[in-house]
């Protein structure tokens, strides 16, 4: 610690620090897990694994090693894994009971048959009832349909779930995932695209078009190295928007930019830059800022103020059905993020959220799951930083964005191919259907049991005279394995 660093444009921050010169954009999501570049200026504190921009920076040392953010936040990560109590399969439950239970009925059904061979028939039929009792009980008992009626369903679950992008790691988190009533989602790179992108151009000059705004604002951005031009300029060129020759562009620090298009004088930058040129800010201005909880981009010329570009952090286009359908499973859904809170209920508004908790840290991610299962819920956790992965790993299921940090995938039950939230209802759906086909599957293997061992006893030989013989006990074990598979093999048909 107290060592002086030099970090390069594009350098990963190597350890915590505090920067003693020097100014750039970082990249701090796979920390807060929030898409926006964060100026940082001399005075201001780095995080170790956070990305540098275009930008040098010199920094003092402060935390190394195990004392980083990053290694506290890997470390709750192991604890709260530990902290996970392991699922006990139902069948295992009733196999550790089955097997002892079959074997008394048969020796008994063998001692009862051949002691009545003593006072009520003949001895050499008792022994042969007896014996083919005794068979007939281990043969139709053999724990076949049992075995198969768990790992069967499971297995073609897992499968059909591969087939609709969702990889399920275990068998467990299948199970509970089936129990889930609450899901804490991450805002950033799960509900949104976790990337900065145009979202409104606004014009507020009669004869200024929102083509003239976006083109001008884009010949300038085109010079500058602020972290939301590249924004600017992804949407220009998507909308095929000419770019206009702009001349002596230069930046104006932690304002904004300026330059000449066709002879013309004009800016681009923040509202704190349009305010300290005298401009005039609308109040609508004001309400689109909070309603897109958008980061404004105003064009002016030496006047007036032309135009504006509003840029946020777009919602994916599954994100509002998927929440819909979650609360058709009755499944409340709660979003966690470190962002604040205006733009936190902005994306709120957008999704139809049932709650929201803003500016958390990882380890408060981590509380909220744990004060939700505290209330009697069971909860999944679906995120895509390092910031989520505590909170994850605490969930009863964490669920994962594929595009997401290695340890958050490490940590996640589940990971969402294509980082399609859309996918999770789809995934608490088929793990209800495919318990449900378990716990079918435990019910006729037992029921069959039930049936057939007292009828391979000869319970019912004194009142009827049914017995069965081992050959046809053979036959309905068979049988009752090949059940159990075609049913959980219809999972591949059910619609889900």
């Amino acid at each position: 610690m107290g060592d002086v660093l030099m970090l390069r444009p594009g350098e990963r921050v190597p350890v915590d620090g505090v920067i003693s010169e020097g100014e750039s954009a970082i990249d701090e999501s796979m920390i807060t897990g929030e898409p926006m570049p964060v100026m940082k200026k001399v005075g201001d504190s780095v995080v170790a694994g956070t990305l540098n921009g275009k930008g040098a920076l010199t920094f003092r040392a402060i935390r190394v090693g195990q004392a980083t953010m990053l290694a506290s936040i890997i470390r709750m990560v192991k604890e709260a894994q530990a902290s996970r109590a392991p699922i006990q399969e139902l069948a295992d439950k009733i196999s550790g009971i089955f097997v002892p239970v079959v074997l008394t009925i048969a020796i008994l059904s063998f001692a009862i048959w051949l002691g009545a061979g003593f006072w009520l028939i003949p001895l050499s039929q008792a022994v042969s009832m007896a014996i083919l009792s005794l068979v007939s009980v281990l043969v139709i008992a053999c724990p076949c349909a049992l075995g198969l009626a768990t790992p069967t369903a499971i297995i073609t679950g897992v499968g059909r779930g591969a087939n609709f992008g969702i990889l399920i790691k275990n068998a467990g988190a299948l199970q509970k995932l089936a129990e889930v009533n609450a899901v804490v989602v991450d805002k950033t790179g799960t509900l949104t695209q976790g990337k900065p992108s145009v979202v409104e151009i606004l014009t507020m000059k009669d004869g200024v078009t929102k083509e003239e705004v976006l083109s001008c604002a884009a010949s300038l951005e085109q010079k500058s190295e602020h972290p939301l031009a590249e924004s600017i300029l992804t949407y220009a060129q998507q909308n095929n928007i000419a770019f206009l020759p702009a001349e002596n562009v230069s930046a104006i620090e932690g304002r904004g930019i300026e330059g000449l298009i066709s002879g013309k004088k004009y800016f681009a930058g923040s509202l704190r830059f349009a305010v300290e040129r005298g401009m005039r800010i609308a109040p609508e201005l004001g309400e689109q800022v909070e309603y897109f909880a958008a980061t404004p981009i105003l064009l002016m010329d030496e006047n007036e103020i032309l135009g504006c570009i509003l840029v946020a952090d777009e919602v994916k286009p599954t994100a509002f059905d998927a929440v819909c359908k979650l609360h058709e499973l009755k499944v409340m859904v709660a979003m966690a993020t470190g962002d604040d809170s205006h733009a936190a209920q902005a994306i709120a508004r957008k999704t139809g959220v049932d709650e929201v908790h803003a500016r958390l840290l990882p380890a408060d991610k981590q509380k909220l799951v744990s004060n939700l299962q505290r209330k009697g819920m069971v909860v999944a956790m679906a995120g895509d930083g390092i910031n989520d992965a505590p909170a994850l790993a605490r969930a009863d299921v964490g669920v994962a964005m594929d595009h997401g940090a290695d340890i958050a995938i490490e940590s996640a039950d589940i990971t969402l191919l294509k980082g399609d939230i859309g996918k999770l209802e789809k995934a608490i759906r088929l793990s209800r259907i495919t318990m449900r086909i378990v716990r079918q599957n435990l019910f006729w293997a037992f029921a069959y049991n039930v049936i057939g061992i007292p009828l391979a006893a000869g319970f019912f030989y004194p009142f009827f005279g049914w017995h069965l013989n081992p050959a046809f006990a053979g036959a309905a074990m068979a049988l009752s394995s090949v059940t159990v598979v075609l049913n959980s093999l219809r999972l591949k048909a059910i619609r889900v």
